[in-house]
């Protein structure tokens, strides 16, 4: 037997200590938040993608009665992505989400987006991956309001992850 072990190493940045171009991304993101329509889970997510061109392609979570036929965020703008710009790198995602579930009445809007970073869910990850392994590193801009979590690749969030089929 071997024992082995899995490390993700990340940074955390203050929003203010990013790059304008990854604030510009980040608030596109937090945007798209308003775009959302989640009805059942009351939770908002933004997702903004930056292609190698340096235009940006937009997405939010749709929610739908039948569950399966609901779509996030991340998947949104990497499908439009894909179709908007096909063949084209993906270089890097920026992620944001807020509720107001468990917020007092009359909170401002901005003190509703998670506290600490929201990350993609296992279908979003995987999907995001396969674009990464076609046409290389995706970085990923995850805001917290306590701070923006930043990671090299979307592989960095899925360990053990498989390219090949």
């Amino acid at each position: 037997m071997e024992e082995r072990k899995i490390e993700t190493i990340y940074k955390v940045y203050g929003y203010d200590e990013l790059t304008a171009e990854d604030r510009e991304l980040v608030d596109a993101a937090k945007q798209m938040t308003g775009t959302s329509f989640a009805p059942y889970s009351k939770f908002h997510v933004g997702a903004a993608i930056r292609m190698d061109n340096g235009n940006i392609v937009l997405g939010s979570n749709q929610e739908n009665a039948a569950f399966p036929s609901s779509l996030c965020a991340e998947r949104t703008a990497c499908f439009q992505a894909s179709a908007l710009y096909p063949g084209m790198p993906m270089r890097k995602i920026a992620i944001a989400a807020w509720t107001r579930l468990h917020q007092p009445e009359g909170t401002p809007h901005e003190l509703c987006f998670q506290k600490k970073p929201i990350s993609p869910c296992g279908s979003c990850r995987q999907a995001l991956l396969e674009y990464e392994a076609a046409y290389g590193p995706i970085e990923v801009l995850l805001y917290g309001r306590e701070g923006v979590a930043v990671l090299p690749s979307i592989a960095s969030l899925l360990p053990l992850c498989f390219t090949t089929f």
